[in-house]
């Protein structure tokens, strides 16, 4: 039986302890970053989840304020692009009024990444949606948190293991059973009651702050510690979880979420945990849901509001937007598909848009050097069913998917770069000039590499 999975990166992810001289300069919801389509705000929603008003709100801003549309980031936050210059204190007021600032001092810190369907399909052995509110309101009350990088990523698995491939510095993984969860940072792991999981991530986020202190390295992630993190183990937060942990843990079993079989129907695409489009089941104790993929994660205000009207009319108040950039309606059904899909989102589980991604490229980015999005729609079919795809402007790859995935990268000369990315592959970049580049995607994809 494989270990538990845990919250360590991948081996091709893994990074030269660096030593920060400055505080990183991630945007935020206050913090505008200025791009060549104008200026970009980031608004942190924890798990991904923002009521129906709230969803109107972000509609209203992006209209009146931006270019419109809606982006969706690898952690399940939301974008406004084509920010006006001098629009940021409106921004601010809206965002306040909708209650999607209720700390402005932490606003950068709050990524916090959850399964999407926990509590939804009956699957998974913990609803974990309880634990990221207390979270987010430890993290929105701490005097520390704000000294950690707007990059720090924080993970709630239910139990299913679709939080494990985002290599999350911290991350709490419900058991079976429920009884007890597991709190990972580094290599040190403690095993505490879900009730003391928030508790428990917000100390080990603490000691990473200590850790990179004490080293020196000013760090932003867990990996960019020395030896990952490892020194974290020896920390006394760690005796202190250890010693009101429940009973010792016993090798994971045919219904851990490290059983492989375990990811079940909802995954979409190899190697990938995303719910799939369409209409989830409701469970024992769920509510089902409609699964929606948002092609190269940007939607149209209308399109927002027509999953809003959704949440509203037909579900439970509430969206939940996933690091896999797409959008869950809790407790919407299949009878609803049809006004998505008529705004231009995808709702068949058939589709190829899934495993497709692509960064904001050409003409939103100064560094990009193609219009990539619109490569990549172009090239939707190629290799359709296989190894995810994604498509970045430069070698920086903003965005990129985790595990193991097609890494397509512009050079600057009309060609691209293909090559197969992540935990045993070793394919190297094949550079092909668009009209041949169909051919290099279908082979790429189709690669099968070793499983760790």
């Amino acid at each position: 039986m494989p270990p538990a999975p845990s919250n360590r990166p991948n081996r091709d992810e893994t990074l030269v302890t660096p030593v920060r001289e400055r505080g990183d300069a991630c945007p935020g919801a206050l913090r505008l970053h200025t791009a060549d389509d104008g200026a970009l705000a980031r608004v942190r929603v924890p798990a991904g989840v923002v009521s129906a008003a709230q969803a109107y709100a972000l509609a209203d801003a992006a209209e009146r304020l931006g270019d419109g549309a809606l982006d969706i980031t690898s952690r399940g936050n939301l974008q406004l692009r084509g920010l006006g210059p001098g629009c940021g204190g409106e921004l601010a007021r809206l965002l306040d009024a909708a209650g999607l600032l209720p700390a402005p001092r932490h606003e950068r810190v709050r990524n916090i990444v959850a399964s999407p369907l926990s509590g939804l399909d009956g699957r998974g052995h913990l609803d974990v949606q309880p634990l990221v509110r207390e979270l987010d309101a430890l993290l929105c009350a701490s005097g520390r948190t704000p000294d950690l990088s707007g990059r720090f990523l924080f993970a709630l698995d239910d139990g299913r293991g679709d939080m494990t491939e985002l290599a999350a510095d911290v991350m709490l993984l419900a058991e079976p059973g429920g009884a007890r969860v597991r709190v990972t940072v580094g290599a040190a792991s403690a095993w505490v009651r879900p009730e003391d999981g928030p508790r428990a991530m917000l100390l080990a986020a603490e000691a990473f702050l200590d850790a990179a202190s004490a080293t020196g390295t000013k760090a932003w992630r867990v990996r960019e510690l020395p030896a990952q993190g490892a020194e974290l183990a020896g920390a006394p937060v760690w005796r202190e979880l250890t010693s009101s942990a429940p009973a010792p843990p016993s090798p994971p079993g045919p219904d851990s979420a490290a059983d492989p079989e375990s990811a079940g129907p909802e995954s979409a695409g190899p190697g990938s945990a995303a719910p799939v489009p369409g209409a989830v089941p409701a469970g024992p104790h769920g509510v089902g849901a409609l699964s929606v993929g948002v092609p190269l994660g940007r939607l149209s205000v209308a399109a927002w509001r027509v999953l809003a009207d959704i949440a509203r009319a037909h579900g439970t108040g509430e969206l939940r937007v996933t690091p896999w950039r797409g959008v869950v309606v809790p407790g919407a059904g299949p009878g609803q598909s049809g006004a998505p899909a008529a705004a231009g989102l995808v709702t068949d589980p058939a589709s190829p848009w899934p495993g497709v991604g692509a960064c904001t490229g050409r003409p939103g980015c100064a560094k990009s050097l193609a219009d990539v999005r619109a490569d990549a729609t172009a090239h939707l079919a190629a290799g359709a069913g296989g190894l995810p795809v994604y498509w970045s402007g430069c070698e920086r790859r903003c965005g990129h998917p985790r595990g193991t995935w097609v890494d397509v990268v512009a050079t600057g000369d009309g060609r691209y770069d293909v090559a197969v990315r992540g935990a045993g592959a070793d394919v190297p970049p094949d550079r092909r000039a668009l009209p041949e580049l169909a051919d290099a995607l279908a082979a790429a994809r189709t690669i099968t590499t070793p499983t760790k």
